[in-house]
């Protein structure tokens, strides 16, 4: 079981707190570092002092890490043109020496979009699908060949398919609970599937839809990678772990139905019983950055029992 962090920097960080986390996250052994891809703070946070951009911070991370892998769960299709957007990932990928993933979605939070004057499409997830034909066509089109796509949303002429990425090929994250549409992109583009914030049963049957279309496609099942993210508050005794859900604004009884909250020994429970259902990756979603013992307490008693 592969543990990573995931941080919701739209929440308030500047780059130096993420550049923190992110060498922690190197030191203490975790297998990645992950981001979200927001521009405006959620559920009441005043985001201060200011969204940063995923990609330019993940440049920046690149350099200033060795061996923890990077990524984005996940970047909108949304605030990106395909052809740009796969020169960023790969011009990231080699800057790091090969360690980024590209987690990619249709994009959902209207009010950032209005905030930034980002235009939000009614047809995100046939824009969504374009995307990741193009993204993909792009890498995998060979040195001195071209690459073009006649789509509804987008259009390539004689694109020379540059730069490419360290790669062959960058990993494709594909998330989230569309029991149809989702699967099926899936399995049809992706190494990887992640069920965000879902319950053991949920994602059983997500799971389930996601094997079921890949083998359809004549693509073995376990040739993706299960994944689940999941909010962290972990703590050594009961206090502690009070005061993590209050630092965060969480009652602890909900943390603990709906994410990885309680002792190290409960959380390493309930790690199991997804690992049961298939899942071979937890992103733990901290949401509190300024709290390093936290993460170090996750790596000494949770990530050494897997």
């Amino acid at each position: 079981m592969d543990l990573r962090i995931f941080t919701e920097p739209q929440q308030g960080a500047s780059y130096d707190t993420l550049l923190t986390v992110a060498k922690a996250t190197e030191d203490l052994g975790f297998d990645a570092f992950f981001r979200s891809d927001h521009y405006a703070a959620m559920g009441g946070a005043d985001g201060l002092p200011g969204p940063t951009d995923a990609w330019i911070t993940l440049a920046g991370l690149a350099r200033e890490t060795k061996r923890i892998r990077l990524g984005t769960l996940v970047t909108a299709a949304t605030f990106r043109l395909p052809g740009p957007l796969a020169i960023q990932v790969a011009q990231v990928d080699q800057m790091s020496g090969g360690r980024v993933e590209l987690g990619l979605g249709s994009g959902w939070f209207a009010e950032e979009h209005a905030a930034y004057g980002i235009p939000f499409p009614a047809d995100k997830f046939a824009r969504f699908e374009e995307q990741l034909a193009i993204i993909t066509g792009l890498w995998s089109t060979k040195p001195g060949d071209k690459f073009d796509f006649d789509g509804e949303h987008y259009q390539l002429t004689n694109s020379p398919a540059l730069p490419k990425p360290v790669q062959d090929p960058v990993p494709v994250l594909i998330g989230g609970h569309g029991a149809t549409r989702t699967p099926r992109l899936a399995a049809q583009y992706a190494t990887e599937f992640n069920m965000p914030f879902s319950s053991i049963e949920d994602s059983a049957a997500q799971f389930g839809r996601v094997r079921a279309a890949a083998e359809a496609r004549g693509r073995r099942a376990d040739d993706l990678v299960y994944s689940n993210a999941l909010v962290a508050c972990v703590g050594t005794d009961d206090a502690e772990v009070a005061r993590r859900a209050a630092a965060i604004g969480r009652a602890v009884d909900e943390l603990k139905t709906n994410g990885l909250a309680g002792s190290p020994a409960e959380v390493v429970d309930k790690i199991g019983r997804y690992a049961e259902i298939g899942a071979q990756r937890i992103y733990l979603q901290i949401l509190d950055l300024a709290d390093l013992d936290h993460l170090e307490l996750i790596a000494e008693q949770v990530q050494a029992q897997l």
